[in-house]
C-alpha cells in the first residue's frame, strides 16, 4: 500500500511540474513608453534605455510607444526612430493628443499605429529650412515609410509644402491629418482611447501593463534644455556677470549669474551634452575675465575669456545653431536690460550698490549721501580703475563714479561734468 502511495504521489508530481510551466510562461506583459515633450538628447537617452528594460524581460508580448510631441531635434528623432524600428518585440505607436514635427518620425517607425480620438499627425516642417535639410529629412521621412507599409507621399507632405496630393492637400501648405482623416486614409491600424482598446484591436493578448515612466532626470534635463528656458539662463547669467563686474564685492548679481549658468550646465549634464571638460573651459573664461578686471585696458584675458565662455556655451548645447541663436538673443536682452538699469538706476534707492548709492569719508567712513551736486565741476582722482565704474578721490572723499564710457587708470585726474540723481559721471582730465 505504501508502495502504491508513494507512486501516486510521484506521478501527480510529475503533472504538476509542466502545468506549473505553463502558468509561468503564461505572462505577457505589454510595456508602455511615454515620449512627451521636446525631443531631445535627454529623451533619446530615456527611450534606449526603456527599450532596453523592455527587451530584457523574456515576457514581453508588445512595446506601446505613446507620442505626445511637439517635435524637437532631428538627430535625436532620428536615432530614436532607429531604436523603435531595431527592437526585438512587436511596437505600436499611439498618438495621444499630437505627434506634430520629429514626432511624425516616431510614429511611422512603429510597426502599428494607433491614434486617440481628437489627435493630430503632421506639420513635419525641418528648422532650418533649407533645401539640403528639407530634402534629407523628406527622404529619411518616405524611407520609414515604406519600410513600415504607410504611404510615402502622406509623410512627405506633412513635411514639404510643395506637394500636392488630390483631395487632400494642396500645394503651399503643410499635411497635417486629424484622428478621422488618418483613419478614412488608412494611415493609422486603429483608433482608440486605452491602451486596452489597442491590444484588443490589435488582437495581442497580455496579462500586464508596465509603464516606464519618464524620470525627474529627464523631466529637469527637457526643462532646463529647452530653446526658450537656455535663452533665459543665458541672459539671466550674463546680466548678473556685467552687475557683478560694475558692482564692489560679491553681491545679488554674482549670485543671480551663478545659478543662472549652474542651471545652463546641470542641464546639459543631465541630457548628457556636457561633461567636466566643458565645464572646465567655462570656469577658464570666467577666471580669464577676473584677470582682466584687475588689469589696465583690454587685452588678450579678456579676449581669452570671452572665447572660452561662448564656446563652453556651445559646446554645452544639444544644437549647435540653437546654441548661436540663444547667444545672439541673450546678448541682445542684456544689452537692452543694462541700459534701462543705467538709465533707470539712479532714481531708484533699490540700486544703491549699482549706481553710486553711498559715499565713503576716510575719516567718517561710509555713509548714506542724497545729493551729490556738490561735487559738479570739482577735480578728483581715480583709485580704483574706471570701468567705467569704480571709485575717485574729491577732497578726501571716497565716491563710487562712472566714466563717460573710457577707460580710466588709478592715479588719473578727473572732472566731474554731470549728476544725475545718485550718478556721478566724470571725465578724463587731459
Amino acid at each position: 500500500m505504501t508502495k502504491k502511495w508513494i507512486a501516486s504521489i510521484i506521478l501527480v508530481i510529475l503533472l504538476l511540474i509542466p502545468l506549473s510551466a505553463l502558468a509561468a510562461e503564461a505572462r505577457d506583459v505589454v510595456y508602455v513608453i511615454p515620449i512627451k515633450g521636446e525631443i531631445g538628447l535627454a529623451m533619446e537617452q530615456y527611450l534606449e534605455e526603456s527599450i532596453r528594460i523592455a527587451e530584457a524581460d523574456k515576457d514581453t508580448a508588445a512595446i506601446i510607444i505613446e507620442i505626445d510631441t511637439y517635435g524637437g531635434l532631428i538627430k535625436s528623432t532620428e536615432s530614436m526612430s532607429n531604436i523603435i524600428r531595431g527592437a526585438k518585440y512587436p511596437t505600436i505607436s499611439y498618438v495621444n493628443t499630437k505627434a506634430e514635427s520629429a514626432g511624425v518620425l516616431l510614429t511611422i517607425s512603429a510597426d502599428k499605429i494607433a491614434m486617440a480620438p481628437g489627435s493630430t499627425i503632421g506639420s513635419a516642417e525641418p528648422i532650418p529650412n533649407t533645401e539640403k535639410t528639407l530634402s534629407h529629412w523628406t527622404s529619411t521621412l518616405r524611407t520609414v515609410a515604406q519600410e513600415n507599409g504607410r504611404d510615402p507621399e502622406l509623410v512627405a507632405a506633412m513635411a514639404d509644402s510643395s506637394i500636392v496630393i488630390p483631395k487632400v492637400v494642396d500645394g503651399g501648405r503643410l499635411l497635417n491629418l486629424t484622428t478621422r482623416e488618418a483613419n478614412e486614409l488608412g494611415f493609422t491600424d486603429t483608433v482608440a482611447s486605452s491602451y486596452e482598446e489597442i491590444l484588443a484591436a490589435l488582437d495581442i493578448s497580455y496579462t500586464d501593463l508596465e509603464i516606464l515612466e519618464i524620470s525627474a532626470r529627464v523631466k529637469m534635463a527637457q526643462g532646463l534644455t529647452n530653446s526658450y528656458i537656455m535663452t533665459l539662463l543665458l541672459t539671466l547669467g550674463f546680466i548678473g556677470l556685467v552687475v557683478e563686474v560694475l558692482t564692489p564685492g560679491f553681491g545679488l548679481g554674482g549670485t543671480v549669474s551663478l545659478i543662472a549658468f549652474s542651471l545652463y550646465f546641470g542641464g546639459s549634464i543631465l541630457a548628457g551634452n556636457a561633461g567636466l571638460a566643458v565645464i572646465l573651459i567655462f570656469i577658464t573664461g570666467i577666471l580669464l575675465l577676473l584677470i582682466e578686471a584687475f588689469m589696465p585696458g583690454f587685452g588678450f584675458p579678456g579676449i581669452g575669456g570671452i572665447i572660452c565662455i561662448i564656446g563652453s556655451i556651445i559646446l554645452a548645447a544639444d544644437n549647435v545653431g540653437t546654441a548661436v541663436v540663444s547667444l545672439l538673443v541673450s546678448f541682445i536682452l542684456t544689452g537692452a536690460a543694462m541700459f534701462l538699469i543705467l538709465k533707470y538706476a539712479p532714481r531708484s534707492k533699490h540700486f544703491d550698490r549699482i549706481i553710486l548709492a553711498t559715499e565713503m569719508n576716510r575719516e567718517l567712513g561710509i555713509r548714506a549721501t542724497k545729493n551729490y551736486e556738490e561735487y559738479l565741476d570739482q577735480i578728483g582722482t581715480v583709485t580704483t580703475f574706471l570701468r567705467p565704474s569704480g571709485t575717485v578721490d574729491i577732497n578726501g572723499v571716497l565716491l563710487d563714479v562712472v566714466s563717460e564710457g573710457a577707460f580710466i587708470e588709478v592715479g588719473t585726474q578727473i572732472k566731474v561734468v554731470k549728476v544725475e540723481g545718485r550718478r556721478i559721471i566724470v571725465r578724463k582730465l587731459d
